[in-house]
């Protein structure tokens, strides 16, 4: 017999299905025993009677998560037993068969609370308990709509998903890399990506014009509040634009994402607000502004669903590190502004050159961060004269890029924006945890999993790796 969603249940009224799922709750009115079953559609209440005395016995051993098998007639309740809240609650099932699927231990916590109550690395440590909750499964289902979404739309822009390599190589870009001993080339590593940055301006050097992925950007940071060592992004370059185009794109799926898949949501501003790095710091102090500070204070509980997009422009192309080095201030492929292009190249006015980056900000948080980018080889090389490095070690480390460039490449631009972040403040979270399937702590442990983890004598010997113990201080 074919099995159905419990969502179904209600269009079959009078007929004899199968459905299949959790064990949600299991009461007793009397004689009767009376079994909630969940399935990722939602839930049907199940009626157990002593008539059919082999599977009645069998429901009174019944616990909570168990995972069964019902078969047996959906009938409408009594008109006073409906039940509003739940979308099948005019109906019930009368059971007839019951298979035990698979028993549960107790579980360590409740999956039918919204989980806040847990302490949160408990809930880590069972992420795929805690995935049982109705808030975790929507925040699930909504970030999967919006990803489809974004395909779906930059597919009809003749864009073209492209997947870059997951191994690379290690290359100054602004964050630590994860590396990866070779095997087979001893004492040569590879690097995890901390963007595809290289990869699509190479896919732009190649001609194919529009790119995008949905791509996982990997960086060995020290802990830093609500982030994840790994995370994910839109990642899009376009050839033949200007800082405009790329911006304007992004408006457009972002409004069109809202308006379609969050009705209630609104956009306080259309088009997104523009604020220069300057007008930013001097009036909010950030460069990541809540631009939801200046409604009335009468906007009460509505801000919840607001959304104050605004676009961060004219950056710095440079700042001092802390020691006392120029370094970029976004990444190292940008090109100044038009009017900077001269002091740039002739390495004049260095802190006072402009950069084409621009970030999108939602209601305080960076969601996204791109730029026009430089596009000849001498503009590359110039970028990390600037910050004092030596011509051999760029061409070491960016050489294939230089040679690339020697070869023509037209002007190019693009945008990584975060999905992570994005969702959870769509869905109302306020981490971004609450919208990953299986995260990380903030020092980039696993719980679940206990990683990272030593690997065994013969793996380090195989990788021609030595492990040096610390040694413990004295007391």
């Amino acid at each position: 017999m074919q099995r159905f969603l419990i969502s179904e249940a209600a269009k079959h009224i009078g007929e004899k299905i199968k459905i299949a799922g959790f064990l949600s709750v299991r009461r007793a009115h009397g004689k009767v025993l009376f079994v909630d079953l969940r399935d990722k559609s939602g839930v049907l209440q199940c009626v157990f009677v002593p008539q059919n005395e082999k599977v009645y016995q069998m429901a009174e051993q019944l616990r909570a998560e168990w995972v069964l098998e019902v078969v047996g007639q959906i009938i409408k309740r009594p008109e006073k037993m409906i039940n509003p809240k739940i979308a099948t609650g005019s109906v019930e099932m009368s059971v007839d068969e019951l298979k035990v699927l698979s028993k549960a231990d107790t579980l360590p916590f409740d999956v039918l609370t919204d989980g806040r109550e847990v302490n949160e690395e408990i809930r880590m440590k069972y992420r795929y308990l805690d995935l049982r909750r109705e808030r975790m499964r929507n925040n699930l289902i909504m970030r999967h709509k919006a990803v489809k979404f974004i395909r779906d739309f930059l597919s009809a822009e003749d864009f073209i998903e492209i997947e870059t390599p997951i191994l690379t190589k290690s290359t100054p870009e602004g964050a630590r890399d994860f590396v990866v001993p070779s095997r087979l080339q001893p004492g040569k590593f590879y690097a995890l990506p901390q963007s595809p940055q290289q990869y699509k301006q190479l896919l732009m050097v190649a001609g194919l014009e529009k790119y995008f992925q949905i791509a996982r950007a990997l960086r060995d940071e020290d802990p830093r509040g609500d982030r994840q060592v790994e995370h994910t992004q839109l990642d899009l370059e376009m050839s033949f634009v200007e800082r405009e185009d790329v911006m304007e794109l992004i408006e457009r799926v972002y409004i069109k994402l809202v308006q379609s898949l969050f009705p209630d949501k609104k956009i306080q501003k259309i088009p997104f607000p523009r604020i220069t790095y300057k007008e930013a710091m001097e009036k909010y102090n950030s460069d990541k502004p809540d631009l939801r500070r200046d409604l009335p204070a009468q906007a009460g509980k509505s801000n919840a669903n607001l959304l104050a997009f605004c676009w961060i422009i004219d950056f710095p192309f440079f700042e001092k590190d802390d020691k006392g080095k120029w370094t970029f201030t976004h990444n190292p492929f940008s090109a100044p502004k038009q009017e900077y292009i001269k002091d740039f190249m002739s390495g004049n006015n260095i802190k006072y050159i402009l950069t084409t980056q621009y970030d999108l900000v939602l209601n305080g948080s960076e969601i996204g961060g791109g730029s026009i980018r430089n596009n000849t080889k001498d503009s590359i090389e110039k970028t990390f004269e600037t910050m004092g490095y030596e011509k051999d070690e760029i061409k070491e480390k960016f050489g294939h890029m230089l040679t690339a460039y020697k070869y023509g490449a037209p002007p190019h631009g693009g945008i990584a924006c975060g999905i992570d972040r994005f969702v959870s403040i769509l869905q109302n979270e306020p981490n971004i945890r609450e919208v990953i399937a299986f995260p990380k702590t903030g020092d980039g442990r696993d719980l679940m999993m206990n990683a990272p983890s030593e690997i065994s004598p013969e793996q380090i010997k195989e990788l021609k790796l030595k492990i040096e113990k610390t040694k413990k201080a004295k007391k």
